[in-house]
């Protein structure tokens, strides 16, 4: 199957606080919040949406497109992508930008502050799609370029290509009505319970009216695992503990990936988010959002282990 993934490519920098946010806020002064939050070292990986989603879906064995845009820093990432055997076609470099950085600070009970210059992702794609697609093709929409994400949901509705829409943190950069156009026909929307909240606050509309727009609501919930609603059908999908999660910065994207890859299988939805589940597992359980890795025997082995199947 010919997987298309939108979204952002980006370099993390990311960083670790040895203590809690919450003992520095203070909720009285919240109106002149000014903190210092010294952190115990720094580390730079590649990351971004769509560049973490292929990642995991090239371990996985597949060969998905990537849709978006990078700047004149980008060759190292390029590189490694070339390594994993993806193609570079999909994604336009900017000269006269940097690629997209995210610089993450995770306490130690993983509650995140991430600021973020989008850099080359504030130009859209501008990729050129076949003019047919031969076989199966399936694609997600992930945070990244606001015009890509309004555009492309309208591109694969015309194209009778399924879709899976993730707004994730672009969330607040889309207006209800950009966001219900691209919900409205997709193959499902995925976020994770909290984007779920904002989504319904700012379209208007409860998750059984969201239901009638799309046809299920994937909904992630950390260490809880996640939900699969498809009418009036809920499934739980239990979660892959492991001995000692280290970072969950790219856990919801591995997620995702093992979500693509169980559909392109032809797999059910809540099957589907088995792999899903699985593949985040491998991810938490390493810092950074692409330093995890894993053969195929190995995911089978934890698939069997947890669900009693193996792909």
């Amino acid at each position: 199957m010919q997987l298309y993934i939108s979204g952002s490519l980006a370099l993390d920098r990311i960083m670790n606080f040895p203590g809690k946010f919450a003992d520095h806020i203070l909720p009285d002064k919240i109106h002149i919040l000014n903190v210092c939050f010294l952190v115990d070292g720094l580390n730079e990986y590649f990351g971004g949406t769509a560049g973490n989603i292929a990642y995991n879906l090239a371990l996985l064995g597949e060969k998905p497109l990537i849709l978006g845009c990078a700047g004149k820093d980008f060759a190292p990432y390029a590189e490694r992508l070339k390594g994993l055997g993806l193609s570079l076609e999909g994604i336009r470099t900017v000269e006269s930008q940097f690629t997209a950085g995210a610089y993450i600070t995770t306490d130690e009970t993983d509650n995140q502050i991430t600021g973020f210059n989008p850099g080359a992702m504030r130009e859209p794609c501008g990729y050129s799609f076949p003019a047919r697609h031969e076989g199966k093709v399936m694609g997600i929409i992930s945070p990244g370029n606001v015009t890509d994400m309004i555009e492309l949901p309208a591109y694969f509705k015309k194209a009778g290509i399924p879709y899976i829409f993730d707004p994730g943190q672009q969330i607040t950069a889309l207006t209800g009505e950009q966001m219900l156009g691209a919900i409205e026909g997709s193959y499902a929307l995925c976020t994770n319970d909290y984007e779920l909240e904002l989504v319904m606050k700012a379209t208007g509309l409860s998750r059984a009216e969201l239901l009638q727009r799309t046809g299920a609501l994937v909904t992630t919930l950390g260490e809880q695992g996640s939900i699969i609603a498809e009418g009036t059908k809920e499934t739980k999908v239990a979660p892959v503990k492991v001995d000692k999660a280290l970072d969950p910065t790219g856990a919801g994207d591995a997620y995702r990936a093992g979500l693509l890859k169980g559909l392109s299988l032809g797999q059910s939805l809540p099957e589907a988010a088995q792999l899903g589940s699985v593949c985040a597992a491998f991810c938490v359980a390493k810092k950074g959002t692409q330093e995890h890795s894993f053969s195929l025997a190995e995911f089978n082995a934890s698939l069997t282990a947890h669900f009693g199947r193996s792909i």
